[in-house]
């Protein structure tokens, strides 16, 4: 996509209409945004392998919870493993060929939307359990949470082909090479994509479950539920708060294709402003086992 090609992982920048020399934002990009991907992959893959094989590893049944936690520990995983072949292309330029470049953003995309959905589908399972207690007695089985989870990365594969399908090797750099007659649609549908099925649907949804999570417990008499009224409050905060703003940029830069944007020094701004929200939305991936597999306290007789 625009979003995702031009200023962050892919690294194609457009001269635009007009010319607009780009060198400092690039300089910039060599130096902050190789330091940025280490660090998210390091923290990113240790924490998610720990949730990965505390789950796996657990002598004791597992729950329907615990297929979630694994398919967004994976997701995370898939995400943060394209990180440093990223940061080497930002550096270096692309060196592995043209099938390996399709490959690092199939991994890129898929993780990114997988990790979505699984947020979102944890979201509605606590729901379930939570404010549908009596329906989730029948509902919340395992066979039920594998076919969704399933769904889910079936669902994660198809929406991310229009992402990664156009993947090429151009004067080694592995960026997205649209035919013609799509070069003008298809990064603003890949956009707009990435701001609905990637953002606002799961942030409806994350919303309207917890709200109906936090009515139910204010009306029930256990003195757990001032943590757990808390706990989901961080959930949805930190999930605003760290993907909002990097969604606003990738609507600007759709808004970028329709020339809303004739300044060099405007378009340099939003490109400076991609890099920033791009390292608060990608650190995302490092406080999911904090958030989601750490804090509750089935997990942590796991470790």
């Amino acid at each position: 996509t625009e979003a995702f090609t031009e200023t962050t992982a892919e690294y194609a920048y457009d001269e635009h209409a007009f010319s607009c020399n780009k060198a400092d934002i690039q300089e910039f990009g060599k130096i902050f945004l190789p330091i940025f991907y280490i660090a998210v992959f390091a923290l990113g893959l240790t924490g998610n392998l720990t949730v990965f094989f505390a789950i796996v590893k657990a002598s004791s049944k597992k729950s329907i919870t615990d297929i979630y936690l694994l398919s967004l520990a994976v997701s995370d995983i898939l995400f943060v493993i394209s990180l440093p072949f990223w940061a080497s292309n930002v550096v270096r330029g692309w060196t592995l060929g043209t099938i390996p470049c399709t490959v690092v953003s199939s991994l890129y995309y898929i993780g990114f939307f997988g990790g979505m959905f699984s947020i979102t589908v944890i979201s509605i399972d606590r729901y379930l359990a939570i404010v549908r207690a009596t329906y989730s007695l029948k509902s919340r089985t395992l066979k039920h949470g594998f076919l969704i989870t399933c769904g889910v990365w079936a669902i994660a594969v198809l929406v991310s082909v229009p992402h990664f399908v156009f993947s090429q090797l151009v004067e080694n750099d592995c960026i997205s090479v649209f035919p013609q007659e799509l070069e003008n649609i298809w990064p603003v549908f890949c956009n707009v994509e990435l701001n609905t099925i990637g953002f606002l649907i799961p942030l409806c949804i994350i919303c309207y479950c917890y709200c109906g999570i936090i009515k139910t417990l204010l009306f029930c008499k256990n003195q757990k539920k001032t943590r757990a009224v808390k706990l989901i409050l961080v959930v949805v905060v930190v999930f605003f708060l760290f993907w909002s703003p990097y969604n606003v940029l990738i609507f600007l830069e759709t808004l970028k294709h329709y020339e809303l944007f004739t300044s060099c020094n405007q378009i340099k701004s939003l490109d400076y402003a991609m890099h920033l929200t791009e390292t608060i939305a990608f650190s995302h991936c490092c406080l999911n086992p904090l958030i989601y597999a750490f804090a509750g306290e089935k997990f942590r007789k796991y470790l």
